[in-house]
């Protein structure tokens, strides 16, 4: 119609000029009627050239060919016209009909994240928005309503696709939805056990299709904790405390909420509940019980509920492994595929139990009788096969290996248990303590019940008849059914390649500064954490008190406290309730060591020192307290010991350049802030037996 008209209006002009032509020709014949017959202008107009009959002719028939096609298009486009409106209405009438006919599974499995996007966009109704349109994008309306329940239908026009994001969140579109069926399974293994049976349902119902609407991961967080350990658990209880309503988001890879490791190679062992495996509860040297977890599910929120949380809280995403890192967009990706945005990220990633090199290439069936010991699962699997085999042997003099004999050196006698330790050094600890307290360590693990074979190197391992062949280089053959390596810690550092972080070709871990930093917005602690320490040089630490005292100070410079670590954590090992020694500081059995020893008595004993100090994890005491002055003991100090076993109790000094670097307390608990402090002074002695009676160590 708008084309005829700009048509018209071209050609009125020539068509009125025409006109006026012709009427001017009929006049000026009756101008003259009087001297010219009538018959004249008729002859003239027909055929004589003055009057142009024949352009009149064309003129007429012009403007009627004009006429004529423009109503025949005005007819044909108003008719077409018509025709699409009426099939716009049709096809928006026949849509619920299509939706129910075509998905109704698309519609159960998606209800949760529709039930939210309907509320937002249920006001504009489809029908009263198409009624008046009179162009093919003014139906558009419907869409949101129509894409949300069906999601793959094809027959939707392309504008409108365009309103589904604007009329709701992003967090409604289809990635949530697949987000949701991803977290589902890992949360009924939130709820820790025993104490927390209780509590357990809470957190699995809210996570289930009861609630759709709860069912989002949070796309941004402000504290972001990559990490279910000891660390991030110290993190986000310091950053709560100084900001009470920070909402704090911890992504680990365990389907568990955050727990204590020590237990598991400790008293775990001593207890004597059949259940203990799935309680996880269990009694401290002092008799007193708990579990291992730090935290019922309780003291939790689900990670979908963190955004609405006016008062914040720490949520847990159990299962899940963080596989990207994007530092320039302050974002990372899950395995899911799942991109969560923060704006502090604290990375705890921990790490993963060496292996030897010739156990993993002896091939699959010898791999399915080892175990490398690190988490919840490992002590579950590792206390099944001891209560089913007829020997386990032990790779490793460390901490690890020598708590796990001693643990199990006890069950041999209950349970007809063959347990055997090999290690390369010529003592157990040998690495660690000086030669004359290896041997003597290694004298008390064989009086656990453990056969002990020193300067074992293996050179090969095979499975026949069922039974596991450990040929050692120096001809030795040990048969065994089971193997436990311990033999040290891999720093889990896969996320330094894709964020961009410094590896430390040294000590590894991810390389940071003396605030734990290592990027602007990013924090590392605990056993991933190669810190700088003031005092020490650059240093990586593999032990629970650095990782509360790292995880915590972390937490308070990611609110702003840009405070150093100068603090010297501690650690420790129990070889059963009777003995046990405190380290801190750089205890390397190839310094030089002065140790200064004393009778013991009933109250030094790792039992006795929780018994005073009230929990079973004894830096979480001794972290709290510093040491203002050193008060020694009025008594004077005798001889130091020398007879053979009789290393009740002492001090253990080790030496750098004159200065103290390092201090282990043997069967002396509760004296850790003088440790502390004496190294901070890194002060030259030239009496340690002085220095030793700090230590109150000839006290009765």
């Amino acid at each position: 119609m708008l084309k005829c008209r700009t048509v018209w209006k071209k050609l009125a002009p020539l068509a009125r000029s025409s006109s006026t032509v012709c009427r001017q020709n009929v006049r000026r014949p009756g101008l003259n009627s009087g001297r010219i017959p009538t018959c004249v202008p008729a002859a003239h107009m027909s055929t004589g050239p003055a009057g142009g009959g024949r352009e009149n002719q064309l003129y007429v028939l012009l403007v009627a060919a004009t006429c004529v096609g423009g109503g025949v298009y005005a007819y044909l486009t108003v008719k077409g016209d018509s025709q699409r409106y009426q099939d716009r209405i049709d096809e928006i009438s026949s849509r619920p009909s299509k939706q129910a006919a075509e998905q109704p599974a698309a519609l159960i499995q998606l209800e949760p994240p529709a039930v939210e996007a309907i509320e937002t966009a249920a006001v504009p109704e489809p029908e009263p928005q198409a009624a008046p349109a009179s162009s093919p994008e003014e139906p558009s309306p419907p869409a949101p309503d129509a894409e949300v329940l069906a999601p793959v239908e094809t027959t939707e026009p392309p504008p409108a696709a365009e309103p589904v994001v604007e009329a709701s969140p992003e967090e409604a579109a289809e990635p949530p939805a697949a987000a949701v069926v991803e977290e589902e399974p890992p949360a009924p293994s939130e709820p820790s056990p025993a104490e927390l049976t209780e509590p357990a349902p809470a957190p699995v119902a809210e996570s289930g299709d009861s609630s759709p609407a709860s069912l989002k991961l949070p796309s941004h967080t402000p504290y972001l904790l990559i990490g279910g350990g000891t660390a991030s658990f110290a993190a986000a209880r310091s950053i709560r405390a100084r900001d009470p309503g920070a909402k704090v988001l911890i992504v680990t890879d365990e389907l568990v909420p955050p727990y204590m490791r020590p237990p598991l190679s400790k008293e775990l062992w001593f207890s004597d509940d059949p259940s203990v495996t799935e309680t996880l509860r269990f009694k401290q040297w002092n008799g007193k019980e708990r579990s291992i977890y730090f935290q019922p599910p309780s003291f939790y929120i689900n990670a979908e509920e963190l955004d609405g949380a006016e008062n914040g809280g720490v949520a847990v995403l159990s299962g899940r492994k963080v596989v990207h890192m994007d530092v320039r967009g302050n974002k990372i990706t899950l395995d899911d595929d799942t991109e969560i945005s923060y704006d502090k990220c604290l990375i705890a990633t921990g790490g993963a139990p060496r292996n030897l090199q010739v156990i993993e290439r002896a091939g699959e069936e010898v791999m399915k009788k080892t175990t490398l010991f690190r988490k919840v699962e490992d002590f579950k699997s590792l206390d099944k096969v001891s209560r089913n085999v007829k020997s386990i042997t032990i790779i490793g003099g460390g901490f690890l290996g020598s708590e796990l004999a001693c643990a199990l050196g006890r069950r041999s006698t209950e349970c007809d248990l063959e347990v055997i330790q090999m290690f390369p050094e010529k003592g157990n600890m040998g690495k660690v303590l000086p030669e004359y307290l290896s041997n003597w360590t290694t004298e008390k693990v064989k009086r656990e019940g453990v056969k002990v074979i020193s300067e074992a190197l293996v050179k090969s391992v095979v499975c026949k008849d069922d039974k596991l062949e450990i040929q050692l280089k120096d001809g030795r053959l040990v048969k065994t059914d089971h193997i436990v390596a311990a033999v040290g810690l891999e720093p889990n550092v896969d996320l330094a390649k894709s964020a961009g972080l410094e590896v430390d070709s040294d000590f590894g871990g991810f390389r940071v500064n003396a605030e734990l930093q290592a990027r602007s917005n990013i924090w590392v602690a605990g056993d991933a954490a190669c810190f700088y320490d003031i005092r020490l040089g650059r240093r990586r630490v593999e032990h629970h008190d650095h990782a509360v005292v790292s995880g915590r100070l972390a937490g308070e410079n990611m609110t702003g406290a840009n405070k150093p670590y100068w603090h010297q954590s501690m650690f420790w090992s129990d070889l059963g309730p009777d003995v046990g020694y405190e380290a801190i500081g750089i205890v390397d059995s190839s310094l030089p060591t002065v140790g200064v020893f004393a009778k013991a008595t009933a109250k030094d004993t790792p039992r006795a020192a929780t018994e005073k100090s009230g929990t079973g994890i004894r830096s979480e005491s001794e972290t709290e307290d510093t040491a203002t002055s050193a008060v020694a003991s009025s008594t004077s100090a005798p001889a130091m010991v020398q007879q053979k076993d009789e290393y009740g109790k002492g001090v253990i000094f080790y030496l750098r350049d004159k200065v103290v670097v390092g201090i282990i307390l043997w069967n002396v608990f509760n004296r850790m802030p003088i440790a502390r402090k004496i190294i901070k002074d890194g002060e030259e002695h030239a009496d340690l037996n002085e220095v030793a009676k700090l230590f109150n160590i000839h006290d009765d």
